[in-house]
């Protein structure tokens, strides 16, 4: 497989993402407690941690998928206060900074690949049929799957399918990308697929937090490991220091049952 090659083909803009005392309950089950997470502009920030720790949560209250209870999103010069009224247009304006690539791909089945990248270039960014389906067909090719923009989803393997959903966000030009989990429905040489993708990305400067079991691809491509359990952040720094010498308990426990599987 040949490492696709993004870099000619997306201008990256680069923001950061700052994360201040951001708390999320649903009912009496806190999820997330007091959360301050800062990610440097053109780094990479891999999210670790057993399940039901908070991680995919934190990316959904990251781009307001979920409302936090309380605290603060920045992303560039865009910043959300949970606590105060939030218009649309405050909304519009972080998501447009924001993309994220979920486990299950989420294409829509009645599309073809080709309208599944260009329809939502339209409908957020105004641009023509004409300029957002040369967009899509540029960023396809840089992925080695221009052959499969007059296909339908149902018909692209797992992994071809979440590299069309990360061509798809990458498409509205976000500042930042958040990626939960996206190699955990696919078989791991399929993955290896996504992951060349996103190793692409990363060295290319774009600013990426990924939800990962994927402990290798969070050793050599963070520049920022952050352990979660129970809601909070236990544990932050190198990756390859902490996987290394973990210093709480819980890290360790977690990465011993992950790294002997």
């Amino acid at each position: 497989m040949t490492t696709p090659i993004l870099t000619k083909a997306i201008d990256i803009p680069r923001a950061g993402v700052e994360v201040r005392n951001l708390s999320k309950s649903f009912g009496s089950n806190h999820v997330l407690q007091n959360i301050s997470m800062t990610v440097k502009p053109g780094s990479v920030t891999a999210l670790i941690g057993p399940s039901g720790s908070g991680k995919s949560t934190l990316l959904r209250c990251i781009n307001f998928l979920e409302q936090p209870d309380r605290g603060t999103i920045a992303v560039g010069d865009t910043m959300i206060d949970s606590e105060k009224t939030i218009r649309d247009i405050e909304l519009l304006a972080l998501r447009r900074e924001v993309g994220m690539v979920f486990q299950s791909f989420n294409l829509f089945p009645h599309m073809s690949v080709l309208r599944n990248i260009a329809f939502p270039q339209e409908k957020i960014l105004g641009r023509s049929r004409e300029e957002a389906e040369e967009r899509a067909l540029t960023l396809l090719a840089r992925v080695g799957l221009k052959d499969k923009a007059n296909q339908h989803p149902s018909r692209c393997s797992g992994g071809q399918q979440q590299r069309i959903a990360i061509v798809r966000a990458l498409a509205l030009n976000p500042n930042a990308m958040l990626f939960d989990e996206p190699t955990s429905a696919l078989d791991p040489e399929i993955g290896l697929e996504v992951l060349a993708v996103m190793r692409d990305l990363a060295e290319s400067g774009m600013t990426m937090i990924v939800v990962t079991h994927e402990m290798q691809f969070a050793r050599d491509v963070g520049d920022h490991l952050v352990v979660m359990a129970d809601g909070g952040i236990i544990e932050e720094g190198n990756p390859a220091q902490i996987m290394s010498a973990p210093q709480e308990e819980r890290t360790r426990r977690f990465l011993n049952a992950v790294l002997e599987r």
